[in-house]
Order: C-alpha cells, then sequence, then structure tokens
C-alpha cells in the first residue's frame, strides 16, 4: 500500500492522527505526515483517509490501484 499526501490540502484538522497516530502525525507546522505506512491495518488507514476533510491522503494498492480517494469515472 502507497499513502501519500497532498501537504498543501492538509487544514491541519488532524482526524488522520485520532484513528491512527501509528501512521500519521502532524509536523510543527500542524501538517499531516507518515510516521509509519504499517502501524495499523489496512481498514484503519482507509477509514484515516476518508475523515480528512480536504481529502488530502490517498492510497494506492500496491499495484498501483488507486483506492482513496475512488478514481473518478470517466
Amino acid at each position: 500500500m502507497k499513502i501519500t499526501i497532498k501537504k498543501d490540502a492538509c487544514i491541519s484538522a488532524a482526524t488522520c492522527v485520532a484513528i491512527a497516530p501509528g501512521v500519521f502525525q502532524l509536523d510543527d507546522e500542524g501538517k499531516a505526515y507518515i510516521v509509519d505506512k504499517k502501524g495499523a491495518d489496512e481498514k484503519t488507514i482507509i477509514e484515516a483517509a476518508k475523515s480528512c476533510p480536504t481529502q488530502c491522503i490517498t492510497i494506492k494498492d500496491d499495484k498501483g490501484k488507486q483506492i482513496y480517494p475512488e478514481a473518478k469515472k470517466k
């Protein structure tokens, strides 16, 4: 699983940290960053990403398919 965070979109809500503190923390600027991508199970990490009010967390599987947010269909 690959987790990325768009730091410029992060508003320091910290819901990701509340749900998965072993994976996410806030830096000195209040922006989310990844501490350990294996710090929680996949379900918890996805729940943390879904909790983000700005949807700045993207999750892809090991093959590169986007899991969250769901890719928009054309």
